[in-house]
């Protein structure tokens, strides 16, 4: 680091993303991308015409995606927010709201953590259970902002509206905000929540089940005055957050339900056929609601499975964690992708034992 770098910032340890290989074709399942194109619509409506309007700015406003959220959700739409990726709205949200502390899990999506750093918040990091599960009760009058990956990330699971309810009720005085990146993979949201509990932030993305990482599109729902707040964080970093082609993608990303159906479908079958094939292995896989399985082999460690697969032009994410370890998060890609990923796995727990797997 250079000697100009302010002291707060010298100890925080920034967010390491997925790994994405420039020299070498891989099948990618480590950074729970979609296996599948955007939407027709998408790609239909981002033409060389919009294309040559990119010497403009963008609506700051992004009113035209604001709506098409709002309908989709059946909100108004001043109950919804829109960022450069959920990744901004929680910056924006840890920002403008963990004056008094914040709180999460001590496995979950590493962002919290590098934001509660760089915005020097006290923190109250709340271990899962041994089954590496979100207990509600240890959220429970916990006097601070609370975020909740929901399902979380890396392990996939799932807590019922109910709980997230119980949580709301007994923090009448702090914010909870449910980040539900993977809730379009079989999770419950709390969308249905904000019209009756004014401290609660819900926040997703376009990334994972509307096809659109590359796009980076997050939202936010929530009531006026949060969404005002978050606006507010908004328009004193960067007004135009959201670029003119992103906006469109946007729109017609989320209007197409029919194809947004099919394709997490598709992903949710081909996640079961994964179990089950893990399991057969001898993995223990943690249950998921997400496109993507959290996993570990009883013949092999985590980081060895790992680098074994990427050996043979797969990857996977391995977190080098104490706790986790020996597990690798598995992205869902499609059924055949899924299909090469188990006859791997076969073949590397025989060269490791020298037996055939059946």
């Amino acid at each position: 680091m250079s000697r100009f770098l302010s002291s707060a910032f010298s100890k925080i340890s920034p967010y390491t993303p997925g790994e994405q290989p420039q020299n070498r074709e891989y099948i990618k399942l480590n950074t729970n991308e979609s296996p599948f194109p955007p939407s027709p619509e998408v790609v239909a409506h981002i033409n060389s015409e919009e294309a040559s309007r990119l010497n403009l700015y963008s609506d700051p406003s992004a009113s035209m995606l604001i709506d098409a959220v709002a309908e989709n959700f059946g909100v108004s739409a001043d109950m919804v927010a829109v960022g450069n990726g959920s990744d901004e709205i929680l910056a924006f949200s840890f920002m403008a709201f963990c004056e008094k502390g914040v709180a999460f899990a001590d496995v979950t999506y590493g962002f919290y953590r590098v934001y509660a750093d760089l915005y020097g918040l006290k923190t109250k990091i709340i271990p899962l259970t041994e089954k590496y599960e979100i207990n509600p009760d240890d959220y429970k009058n916990i006097g601070c902002t609370i975020f909740i990956a929901n399902p979380n990330a890396p392990t996939g699971h799932c807590l019922p509206v109910s709980e997230i309810e119980e949580i709301l009720v007994s923090n009448p005085g702090n914010l909870v905000v449910i980040d539900e990146a993977y809730v379009d993979f079989g999770g419950e949201s709390s969308v249905p929540l904000v019209n009756k509990y004014n401290n609660l932030l819900v926040i997703g993305t376009f990334s994972k089940s509307r096809n659109l990482a590359g796009a980076r599109i997050g939202y936010a729902i929530s009531n006026p005055e949060i969404i005002c707040d978050l606006n507010k964080m908004k328009f004193s970093f960067n007004p135009y957050n959201l670029n003119r082609l992103s906006i469109i993608a946007g729109t017609y990303g989320i209007k197409d339900k029919e194809y947004f159906e099919k394709c997490t479908s598709l992903i949710k079958e081909a996640r079961e056929y994964t179990v089950s094939e893990l399991k057969k292995l001898n993995f223990e896989v943690l249950d998921s609601k997400t496109n993507f399985v959290f996993a570990q082999s009883g013949d092999i460690d985590g980081e060895e499975y790992y680098l074994s697969l990427k050996d043979r032009g797969i990857l996977v994410r391995w977190f080098n964690k104490d706790r986790i370890r020996n597990f690798v998060r598995i992205t869902i890609g499609t059924k055949e992708q899924m299909s090469l990923l188990i006859d791997a796995t076969r073949d590397i727990i025989k060269a490791k034992h020298g037996e055939d797997i059946k």
